[in-house]
């Protein structure tokens, strides 16, 4: 309940920043960017699933071809009472993990190559519980309706630097560049922060349900360990916009702003598995 909260206060942080800088062009650009923005996170929410697989070069994997991937997820979704999703195989190097689709009956889950080398059977059943809590919990829908708001802002933020350049925008912003500069640079940067943070907050929740659903969080927190110094040791060509899909920041290893993460750090996600704050 606490993380539907936050994420439901963040998620209004977002809407009142694009009401902000929407304010510098007019209702219209409000509404123009806004149009814009969720219209193309919507194609991107609706057809997720391909996307996210296709840029993974992932293969969808048989019950025969890998009975045990099967079986545990099988397992888990009779728990969970949820459709098996489909099950799919990265050829990645670096080991990790994500969920895709719209809703529980579309839904996919991908595993690479490095994981599979990489950890145990009981650490992987740990990994697909998360990946499947981010299936019933919805967050896959969470994470588009953010984008798309923050998606909004960065477009309506680019409308009002054109205005500044060719003297559209309301009459007291020209008269006060500073300040609609301030909010040009400003509000771009502070959607990104909040977008991050709520992505980090559902993590710790599909953590939790993760441990929830198997009853122990020490299989995830072991997996963590081992997937958390595999992505800073191993590179990832993930595409940077499809990393908060992934279980660890697979742009671990490239010095990313832990400011802009939208991963939480491994360290506490373990510490809280660890704790039995899930329970």
């Amino acid at each position: 309940m606490r993380n539907n909260l936050k994420t439901a206060m963040l998620l209004a942080g977002l809407g009142a920043l694009c009401m902000l800088i929407g304010s510098f062009w007019g209702q219209g650009g409000l509404v123009v960017g806004l149009l814009i923005g969720l219209a193309m996170c919507g194609g991107s929410y609706w057809f997720s699933d391909t996307l996210a697989i296709r840029s993974a070069r992932a293969i969808e994997v048989s019950p025969d071809e890998m009975p045990q991937y099967h079986a545990i997820m099988s397992e888990l979704c009779a728990r969970a009472g949820l459709p098996v999703p489909r099950l799919y195989v990265s050829p990645d190097a670096q080991p990790n993990a994500f969920a895709t689709g719209r809703t529980p009956a579309r839904a996919a889950v991908c595993v690479t190559e490095g994981l599979l080398h990489t950890l145990s059977w009981d650490e992987i059943q740990g990994v697909l519980a998360h990946e499947l809590s981010h299936v019933r919990n919805r967050d896959i829908l969470i994470g588009s309706v953010a984008a798309a708001v923050a998606m909004g802002i960065t477009f309506l933020a680019h409308m009002a630097q054109f205005a500044m350049i060719f003297g559209g925008g309301r009459s007291e912003d020209r008269e006060n560049p500073f300040a609609a500069l301030l909010m040009i640079i400003l509000a771009p940067i502070a959607a990104g922060l909040i977008q991050a943070a709520i992505s980090r907050s559902r993590e710790y929740e599909a953590d939790a349900s993760a441990a929830r659903l198997i009853g122990s969080g020490e299989p995830l927190a072991r997996a963590l360990e081992k997937l958390d110094a595999g992505a800073e040791r191993i590179p990832s060509g993930v595409n940077p916009v499809e990393a908060s899909a992934y279980i660890v920041n697979p742009l671990r290893g490239r010095n990313v702003s832990t400011l802009f993460s939208t991963h939480p750090p491994a360290e506490e996600r373990i510490a809280r598995l660890r704790s039995d704050a899930w329970v």
